[in-house]
């Protein structure tokens, strides 16, 4: 009898870029995926977060660079190609949480910073990472979009419109590329624990005035298994579109979120 192929592996060689991915989901996505063999490059703004991940990963690359900013795009393709020598997939992680607050009282400056991460920094990283993926003979892109990209998301409304947006761009680079053999897929968490999400309850219970806990049941109560999912079960899902076993999935949008009913 033949073994079992293992359907989860990624492979011999799976060389990958993790945007923000120095601590929260992005670092769980690195972990996770170093761990199954990949090699990974990742990039962050934070200094701090920075250092640790060389830490644990020395033999991993890491590199400072903010996706909304071309020319920091740029350096980060130039360390990849020296790090990896190619790409076989983009994790398009980065994001910020944006303003909370009435639309008639958002700052533009806020607006335009919260779109310019959260989705002109995913289309300036592919840009520069499908050529070294079609290079591969193909690959994967997931791009992070949010349970926000499929409700819309009151009080949030740039952060709404940038994941509304993510899901667009998913689907159009889905038929684009892949006749190159690229899989291109979305994923849209829901409450995620930690720091982020922590300081969105307490901004929205402050605009309301009430309790932080009142808020945070408020917003369990929208979603049908009345929990909070975790960084891991995002970094997981990754972790199965970029194995075999994710191999005939593209253009979709999949919720980890514990199935949101609302926002």
């Amino acid at each position: 009898m033949s073994p079992i192929p293992d359907t989860f592996s990624l492979g011999k060689e799976n060389r990958v870029l993790v945007t923000a991915g120095a601590s929260g989901i992005g670092r769980a996505i690195a972990d996770l995926l170093i761990a199954h063999g990949a090699k990974v490059h990742i990039c962050d703004v934070d200094d701090r977060h920075l250092e640790d991940f060389k830490k644990a990963h020395p033999t991993h690359g890491a590199t400072k660079a903010d996706v909304s900013n071309e020319s920091d795009v740029d350096r980060l393709f130039d360390d990849v190609k020296q790090k990896l020598g190619g790409l076989d997939a983009l994790i398009n992680n980065a994001g910020i949480a944006g303003p909370t607050g009435k639309v008639e009282d958002l700052d533009p400056i806020e607006w335009k910073r919260t779109l310019d991460i959260c989705l002109t920094g995913q289309f300036l990283c592919a840009r520069r990472a499908v050529p070294l993926i079609k290079s591969a003979g193909g690959g994967s892109l997931v791009n992070l979009s949010s349970a926000a990209g499929r409700f819309g998301y009151a009080f949030r409304t740039p952060y709404a419109a940038a994941k509304w947006g993510v899901i667009g761009f998913t689907q159009s680079l889905a038929k684009e590329l892949g006749p190159d053999n690229i899989r291109v897929n979305a994923i849209l968490p829901g409450i995620v624990e930690g720091p982020r999400m922590t300081n969105v309850i307490k901004a929205r219970a402050e605009q309301t005035g009430v309790s932080y806990a009142e808020m945070e049941k408020t917003y369990l109560d929208r979603v049908s298994m009345r929990r909070m999912v975790t960084a891991g079960d995002v970094a997981g899902t990754v972790l199965f579109l970029l194995s075999a076993a994710g191999r005939h999935i593209s253009g979709q949008s999949l919720g980890v979120d514990g199935n949101v009913e609302t926002l």
